[in-house]
């Protein structure tokens, strides 16, 4: 099994801008025989709040079907970000697209401050797949500051947890301690995704990372470049390579 988590540089609220960087990257990644791909939160849009709904996808957007194709085409599921309204009611989620042209969507359980004057939260969205007999269970951004939310994931018996984020240099810190908590508390593998470029006029930290289910940190990239994290599963041996885009 080969993971990756893509370390994007959004171009803010350019939507096809930023999904020609998804094409870029996806291709990418299936050219190094990838299963998975994974962006950072909101990564089709940049991080907005305020602007959200004039960005707003819907859950069967065509805006997406380019990456279903590319999904299909290459045997990789493609896990990106963006608002979405389901239901007459706008959440930050991510869409889980799968190689069977299927499409999932989670939805973010826990909001910043400030984020609930523009998107709902909801539990009711929380999809988990299977590749390789390892079970995903994914998270956006706060979720990671509510060890409920691992917990939960550790008690559906997830092998695999991934992290798509937007933290700032000063907020990278706790992520890391955050999720290597969870990876030797829970004894599940963490994956996380970070923009290294500017987002809603903020700086990111870049620094998309894997811990093993021991906590142990395998594989980091540093907080500037674009590119891929790829994760490689061999038995129960895992290493990683970036590769710079």
């Amino acid at each position: 099994m080969i993971l990756a988590a893509a370390q994007t540089k959004p171009k803010r609220g350019d939507i096809s801008a930023n999904l020609l960087n998804h094409y870029h990257l996806i291709e990418l990644a299936a050219q190094n025989d990838v299963n998975l791909i994974v962006f950072p939160e909101l990564s089709i849009t940049g991080y907005e709040r305020e602007h959200a709904e004039a960005l707003v996808f819907t859950e069967d957007d065509y805006r997406i079907d380019h990456l279903k194709e590319l999904a299909v085409r290459n045997n990789i599921v493609i896990v990106v970000g963006a608002p979405v309204v389901i239901d007459s009611k706008m959440y930050i989620g991510e869409f889980i697209i799968a190689p069977d042209d299927s499409v999932s969507i989670y939805t973010k359980q826990f909001l910043h401050e400030g984020e609930d004057e523009f998107f709902q939260s909801s539990f009711d969205y929380d999809p988990m797949i299977t590749i390789e007999d390892q079970n995903i269970s994914f998270a956006i951004c706060a979720d990671i500051y509510h060890s409920e939310h691992p917990e939960k994931a550790s008690n559906r018996d997830t092998d695999i947890y991934i992290a798509s984020i937007f933290f700032s240099p000063n907020g990278i810190p706790s992520a890391y301690k955050n999720l290597q908590n969870y990876a030797e508390k829970h004894k599940i593998n963490v994956l996380m995704s970070n923009f290294s470029g500017e987002s809603w006029g903020s700086p990111s930290a870049g620094q998309s990372a894997f811990w093993n289910n021991k906590g142990e940190l395998i594989g980091q990239m540093n907080d500037s470049d674009s590119g891929l994290l790829l994760v490689e599963k061999v038995n129960d041996t895992w290493t990683t390579k970036v590769i710079i885009a």
